[in-house]
């Protein structure tokens, strides 16, 4: 009889969706993190519609430099076919105006909501009193007290310390075993799976941009155009 590993997968695409943007294939060796049913290993992260659109991932984590705001998580959960975790702030914008926002993701269908390194855990608390889908908690140093913010609310935690990622990742799951734990893991299938080893649940990965890709495509169509002619 075949294991799981060894039955043959069927792979269904289309011309139009052949050039999706596939996340790296060592993510599948990780747990999972299962959520209202839904099983999620990898989460693509980016707020680009057209990259949401058109990838292989499990989830997508939309988290981006400036305040957020509803329009901004309407747009994505909109038109995403994937589940969101969506940026509610936690920096300059906490308190009530994250509480509500957090309120407004989950009413448009989001599966979590992700605060920032700095959020007080008065926020957290705030935020926690107000929705009923789980809050990531973003890791970036080794020094964060990680238990006053799951004392505070958080039931996942997302941890993103660049080279130092696997190492914060083996601490964190010597300190919580029993914590979800999303993490950074490239630039590599190696790096992937050495998070993965050191306790990773889930691993967020970062697509090239819009610039590259269509870059690549514009190459393609030069060289098409080329062959046309030579013909």
């Amino acid at each position: 009889m075949q294991t799981k590993q060894e039955q043959n997968i069927p792979t269904i695409t289309t011309d139009l969706r052949k050039d999706i943007i596939t996340v790296p294939k060592s993510i599948s060796q990780a747990s999972g993190i299962r959520i209202f049913g839904k099983l999620i290993r990898s989460i693509i992260f980016t707020t680009d519609i057209a990259i949401i659109c058109n990838n292989d991932a499990d989830a997508v984590i939309a988290v981006y430099p400036f305040t957020p705001h509803p329009a901004i998580i309407q747009s994505i959960t909109f038109a995403a076919n994937i589940p969101v975790f969506s940026g509610v702030g936690g920096g300059l914008t906490h308190g009530k105006r994250s509480a509500n926002i957090s309120l407004f993701a989950e009413a448009q269908g989001s599966l979590g909501v992700v605060v920032n390194a700095p959020t007080p855990t008065s926020t957290i608390k705030e935020i926690s009193d107000n929705i009923d889908i789980p809050i990531i908690g973003t890791i970036v140093s080794e020094f964060t007290d990680i238990q006053e913010k799951i004392t505070a609310g958080i039931s996942i935690l997302n941890v993103s310390g660049g080279a130092q990622t696997a190492k914060m990742v083996k601490k964190i799951r010597e300190d919580f075993p029993d914590i979800a734990i999303i993490a950074t893991g490239e630039p590599t299938e190696a790096s992937i799976l050495e998070t993965i080893e050191a306790g990773a649940n889930a691993i967020t990965y970062t697509p090239p941009s819009n610039g590259v890709l269509f870059s690549k495509k514009m190459e393609k169509y030069r060289d098409q155009e080329e062959a046309h002619y030579q013909e």
